[in-house]
């Protein structure tokens, strides 16, 4: 019956009573806004910005084929709110224009509602309500900016959608069966997952611990996140959380490496989740152990603060990546071709003394005639050497009251990693 009735009403009633209601909810945001401001005049709130929105409606109403009473009314609207601006500038010395441009929006509603998506007009007056709220947040959130953040907030734009499009995805050639367009794809994919880490670790976590610090870290780069770690704890003897972020960043580095299968590989990425998720179940709970067991025992109220991060577009670390992506593409053709999937077997313990990444994007997007799951076992094989130089580097640079905790951790990854590569896979 309901329905019914509902079905009854005119369109046009429904529509305004939409106009009516949505003006009315932007013009008590507006007064809502403006409550505490006692010197500040402004030129209406809820009742005229509804009037505002009624007014469009019914100049929208009278002819909506060419629009000329609206157009005309828009106009006139813009001449007040224009005087209005001036006259508080010269009086006031007040140069916002967030209440004028919220009221032109108003006026615009009826058209809008008349012809587009419910969920677009619905979009528009959510984004409408929270942008004149967070003048005050977006204020505090630019004050985190530096000289340099737009900048490479371009560079990442340019690299992932400027150039990438206009790459050609035929293969370099018939020795190296890859082609630009994937190997610029591999760039962009593992800048982003960097340039992600880097943004919550900045303007999310900015005041972050040394264990959350640890877990953003790992994202951007595990090996890198355990060298400055390891340094940090000569800073804070005894600081057992030192060993549980090395130990999480090496998680992360789990995470990492199935995002990128799942990007470039989906079916290997399915084939590698479950080995990958014991192997993050068996660091997440190593790190549970040290934290509760190791850091409770000696607890320190030092606050450890360690940046991890240079700039994640870097020219010179894009450079390397990339020569390294066509250096594995060569050497993991040839070892193939000559050797067979034991060749790979072995390279693929040879790669951990560097940068895992480019080996194992080869390995997801060559089209080498290897099985998946030996190609899944390559892959943890690579983590285990990484893992191994992960390890070296710690107990090398840490302080000596915690080397037992990163040869532990580290111990206990690693053989798992080996059975599971060699007894289950």
């Amino acid at each position: 019956m309901f329905q019914e009735i509902i079905k009854e009403i005119p369109d046009d009633i429904f529509k305004f009573f939409l106009v009516t209601i949505f003006s009315l909810l932007i013009g008590l945001e507006q007064r809502q806004l403006h409550s505490n401001k006692e010197f500040e005049s402004i030129f209406g709130t809820d009742r005229t910005f509804t009037l505002i929105g009624i007014l469009g409606f019914i100049l929208y109403r009278i002819n909506p084929q060419d629009l000329i009473p609206f157009l005309v009314g828009i106009i006139v609207i813009s001449l007040f709110l224009g005087l209005f601006y001036f006259a508080k500038m010269r009086e006031q010395k007040f140069y916002g224009m967030t209440s004028l441009v919220t009221a032109l929006i108003t006026y615009c509603l009826a058209p809008l509602i008349y012809t587009q998506s419910v969920w677009l007009v619905l979009l528009i007056i959510v984004s409408v309500l929270i942008l004149t709220e967070m003048k005050k947040s977006l204020f505090e959130f630019t004050q985190k900016f530096d000289n340099n953040e737009f900048i490479t907030l371009s560079i990442f734009i340019v690299i992932a959608g400027v150039i990438l499009p206009l790459l050609p995805t035929a293969p370099i050639s018939a020795t190296i069966n890859i082609s630009p367009y994937k190997f610029w794809l591999a760039i962009v994919a593992v800048s982003g997952i960097s340039y992600c880490s880097y943004l919550l670790k900045k303007f999310v976590f900015p005041k972050s611990g040394i264990i959350l610090t640890g877990i953003l870290g790992g994202l951007y780069s595990s090996t890198v996140t355990s060298i400055i770690l390891a340094k940090k704890s000569k800073e804070t003897p005894n600081d057992k959380r030192v060993s549980v972020a090395i130990i999480l960043a090496t998680t992360m580095m789990y995470l990492r490496i199935f995002l990128l299968a799942l990007f470039f590989n989906p079916t290997l990425a399915f084939e590698l989740a479950p080995t990958f998720g014991v192997l993050i179940i068996i660091s997440a709970l190593i790190a549970v152990y040290l934290y509760k067991y190791k850091y409770y025992a000696t607890p320190i109220e030092t606050q450890v603060q360690a940046n991890i991060y240079s700039n994640p577009l870097e020219f010179k670390t894009s450079l390397l990546f990339g020569s390294l992506f066509i250096l594995f593409a060569l050497i993991t053709t040839y070892v193939n071709q000559t050797f067979g999937s034991s060749g790979i077997n072995v390279l693929s313990f040879v790669v951990g003394v560097t940068d895992i990444d480019p080996f194992i994007i080869n390995l997801l997007q060559s089209k080498l005639n290897i099985s998946d799951s030996f190609l899944v076992m390559a892959i943890v094989n690579a983590t285990t050497s990484n893992n191994f130089l992960k390890m070296i580097y710690g107990i090398s640079l840490c302080d000596k009251s915690i080397r037992k905790d990163i040869i532990l951790g580290f111990g206990i990854l690693i053989v798992s990693s080996l059975l599971i590569s060699f007894v289950f896979i």
